[in-house]
């Protein structure tokens, strides 16, 4: 059970559909059975492009992101794999334990000297790639931290950028703008100088799906310029909050003064697994469990996602509000919290006066949520007092909220990232 505390949650039998509905996004946004319909031990689909392993000397295989252990784990179960490096988050515990893969653990969402390490190492596998060899990259959501390779610019410096980003409220888009702006090996710079030839098999932990910021488009092609990077540093008023080193960069970019990042892709991808997975994967429990739905995206800021799910609550009894996607939190406080508990604190301060029987959930499929152990919540629209909610918000101190009135759910580490999904079930 991915749920670990699914038991404990179900007690309440009215939790025990949504829960269903959630178990079943999570179950599909697992690579093994997406995987096994593009690849077996003598081919590879790519589109409409089939490459024939037999036609290579040696295959290799560098996975990066926080669902590499299961996507190495189910390519080679299917093809013959020389050598490979793997890159996860710490905390992120080894599934693969054969000694042909190199595991590194590193930062997240902060880089660390882990993630320049595994970087270095990467680039050292690559230049080692002859021609008459295959390099499969199995790419997901995280590698942004956990690669780093800071260029004219310090570690510390790209943690502290990193950092100022995350609570500013910026996008993931924005983020990886900046970031592929200060990196060697971003945008794709990391597959620039390969010899041998390669593919990107990549599961989307963005919105749109967008090949050139999943990942912050470490083997793909990249869509922005400098010029992009210092408008989004601007626009969250972070010139005097970040190094003189950072700006003094970007500005050169943006002059001319340095390269631009790759504006042509080099290798083929194909991408695997999105979160429209997860939410068809819900709407067919949701038909199994005889409750009607509507879908909805959600994006930006969580007090406007919040916002938005309330005023499309459903108004016939059993039936929901499936909903997936990724919001920013502003981050002013000091409390524990992520994106999802908070969702669901702002859903529930929102819905205190409505006369309605709720229960409202938001998780991440990566099952880390925030600065938390945990994947996200789960409550009822319970009562109480509006000024509790208010200061827990401000103090963004959502998990403290949910480890006095329960809900929290547990999942630990999935090995998988397909941005967050949620339910409002609407019982009478």
């Amino acid at each position: 059970m991915i749920i670990q505390n699914y038991s404990a949650l179900k007690k309440d039998g009215n939790l025990s559909k949504v829960l269903q509905i959630l178990t079943a996004g999570l179950d599909s946004a697992m690579p093994q059975k997406e995987l096994q319909k593009i690849l077996n031990s003598k081919q590879i689909r790519i589109g409409k492009k089939l490459i024939k392993l037999k036609n290579y000397d040696s295959i290799y295989l560098v996975a990066f992101g926080k669902a590499a252990n299961s996507m190495t784990k189910a390519v080679s179960s299917y093809v013959k794999i020389k050598k490979g490096i793997i890159v996860v988050p710490k905390g992120t515990k080894s599934i693969i334990k054969n000694k042909k893969f190199k595991t590194f653990k590193a930062g997240h969402p902060t880089p660390d000297k882990n993630s320049v390490h595994a970087a270095k190492s990467i680039l050292k596998f690559l230049t080692q790639r002859n021609k008459g060899e295959l390099v499969i990259f199995l790419v997901s959501g995280g590698t942004s931290a956990l690669l780093a390779l800071p260029d004219g610019i310090t570690l510390n410096d790209k943690v502290k950028v990193t950092k100022q980003l995350l609570v500013s409220g910026a996008t993931i888009q924005e983020m990886n703008c900046i970031r592929k702006h200060l990196s060697q090996i971003k945008g794709g710079r990391l597959v620039q100088g390969i010899k041998c030839e390669a593919i990107s098999l990549i599961m989307s932990d963005v919105l749109g799906d967008d090949l050139s910021s999943i990942a912050s488009g470490t083997t793909y092609y990249d869509n922005t310029k400098f010029a992009d990077a210092l408008k989004i540093i601007k626009k969250y008023r972070l010139e005097n909050k970040i190094s003189k080193s950072i700006l003094n960069r970007l500005k050169l970019g943006a002059s001319g003064k340095i390269p631009e990042t790759p504006k042509k892709t080099k290798i083929p991808h194909q991408i695997i697994l999105t979160n429209d997975n997860c939410i068809q994967s819900m709407k067919n429990k949701s038909k199994q469990l005889g409750i009607s739905f509507k879908t909805i995206s959600i994006s930006g800021d969580v007090v406007k996602a919040a916002s938005k799910l309330v005023s499309n609550i459903p108004k016939i009894k059993n039936s929901c509000i499936i909903f997936g996607g990724e919001t920013t939190v502003q981050v002013k406080g000091k409390g524990k919290g992520g994106r999802n508990q908070e969702l669901v604190l702002r859903i529930l301060e929102k819905t205190q006066k409505i006369k309605q029987d709720l229960i409202i959930s938001s998780i991440g499929t990566d099952g880390i949520d925030g600065n938390t152990k945990y994947a996200g919540a789960i409550t009822k629209n319970i009562e109480t007092k509006s000024q509790e909610i208010k200061s827990y918000l401000k103090k963004n101190n959502s998990m403290s909220f949910f480890k006095k009135y329960g809900g929290l759910i547990n999942t630990g580490y999935t090995h998988t990232n397909l941005m967050d999904i949620g339910i409002i079930l609407k019982l009478k």
